[in-house]
């Protein structure tokens, strides 16, 4: 397979597209990005990295890092984690609160805002958020083999100046007794979490460690590679079925325009184009995925 080839025709594709979405703006450091920016990167096991269009420009990984703090939580808390997030989708918007209300503070699940947030809460288990967020980037950069990946601050900054509506998710599933440390620790290290900036290829690199293939790094056990299973429902907010559909393979999109993607036994994938759908996903990064699914042959159920 030449997966080299592949891209390349994406890449062709995704550049004549006029129909590109758009820019996430209520979160002002987002709205400045560059439309016009495409990325897409496939990490082997073996080390090999193919590439096209803007692979190696950092960008803000929003929700993906949900991935990575999840798999922080399971690894403090086991399946009792559980008992404060559920595991269905959602159905509603990323940042709904209507669902809150009528499961007495229990989010559908880790990948909408809520649930994240949650997610969080347990990750930090008491500790300081900065030791938090030590640990976080220590295990992104374990998977990705990269040490220079950092939280951009000013991304954090914006995060917290527009993220009231996230708070009004904290406070509701404190009243509820979901939350564990105090709402402004958790939130401080929500907004900075959303923060991380990664490229493509590092992207790619990092997902290679729910691959389960020979030479991946060994960061979760193997009865926490379910995080897949997570990815594959609910990783795509209310659109994660038609995703499922299209592409079937694992994926986490975030607002910044990315989306990583796992095909298990196989390759870490991410692509990246700013500008988003109705649903809040990347337009031209599900489209290209969808391109690459259907060119491999990949997708978990052909």
């Amino acid at each position: 397979m030449d997966i080299a080839a592949i891209l390349d025709d994406i890449g062709e594709t995704m550049a004549r597209a006029t129909d590109r979405g758009r820019v996430a703006t209520y979160i002002p450091q987002l709205a400045r990005i560059d439309a016009n920016r495409f990325g897409m990167a496939v990490a082997l096991p073996d080390g090999q990295i193919f590439t096209t269009g803007d692979a190696k420009i950092p960008f803000s990984i929003q929700s993906i890092s949900k991935v990575f703090t999840l798999a922080l939580a399971l690894g403090r808390m086991g399946d009792q984690f559980w008992t404060r997030v559920g595991r269905e989708p959602s159905g509603q918007a990323f940042n709904s609160i209507l669902q809150l209300e009528h499961e007495g503070g229990i989010p559908r699940n880790p990948f909408i805002n809520a649930g994240a947030i949650a997610t969080t809460d347990a990750a930090l288990a008491g500790h300081a958020p900065r030791e938090f967020l030590g640990e976080l980037l220590r295990f992104i950069r374990t998977a990705a083999g990269d040490d220079s990946i950092h939280i951009n601050e000013k991304v954090a900054r914006s995060e917290e100046e527009t993220g009231d509506l996230n708070r009004a998710l904290a406070y509701f599933m404190a009243a509820h007794g979901n939350m564990l440390n105090p709402v402004d620790l958790t939130m401080g290290a929500y907004f900075h979490q959303c923060a991380v900036e990664m490229s493509c290829i590092q992207l790619a690199r990092a997902a290679l460690f729910l691959t389960g293939a020979d030479g991946t790094p060994r960061l979760v056990s193997p009865g926490r590679r379910r995080i897949n299973a997570m990815m594959m429902l609910c990783g795509h907010y209310d659109a994660s079925g038609d995703f499922a559909y299209r592409v079937g393979l694992p994926g986490k999109s975030g607002v910044g325009g990315g989306i990583m993607v796992v095909a298990p036994g196989r390759a870490g994938v991410c692509v990246w184009s700013p500008c988003l759908n109705a649903q809040g996903n990347s337009k031209l990064g599900t489209e290209a995925v969808e391109m690459f699914g259907r060119a491999t042959g990949w997708s978990v159920f052909d």
